[in-house]
C-alpha cells in the first residue's frame, strides 16, 4: 500500500491500521522497546523472515535503523534493528 496510507499526516505519527499482524506486533515492539533482532523476533512472535517484515515497514513510511553488530562470545555478526515505532521515515 502507499505511504501516505500508514501515516496520519495531521500528527506526523505512523498508523498500524492496514498493517499485518505481524508487522503491528513489530510496531508495538518497537515503541515498547525502541530494538529488535531476528532472535528475539523468532522466539518472542514467530517472526521467520524479520529482514521482510521491516522492509514492509520502511515501505509503509516507518523509520527503522539497521546496527550490524557483533555477539561478544561468539564473534557472529548479527543486525538490531531500532526504533520509536512512531517516526515517520523522511521523504527523500
Amino acid at each position: 500500500m502507499p505511504r501516505s496510507n500508514y501515516i496520519n499526516n495531521r500528527k506526523g505519527q505512523f498508523d498500524l491500521s492496514g498493517l499485518s499482524p505481524q508487522n503491528r506486533q513489530l510496531v508495538h515492539h518497537f515503541r515498547r522497546a525502541g530494538r529488535i533482532t531476528q532472535r528475539q523476533a523468532i522466539m518472542d512472535y514467530s517472526i521467520q523472515s524479520l529482514t521482510k517484515r521491516v522492509s514492509e515497514l520502511r515501505e509503509a513510511g516507518l523509520s527503522i535503523i539497521s546496527n550490524t553488530k557483533n555477539h561478544p562470545v561468539t564473534g557472529q555478526r548479527y543486525v538490531e534493528y531500532l526504533s520509536d515505532g512512531k517516526t515517520k521515515a523522511p521523504v527523500l
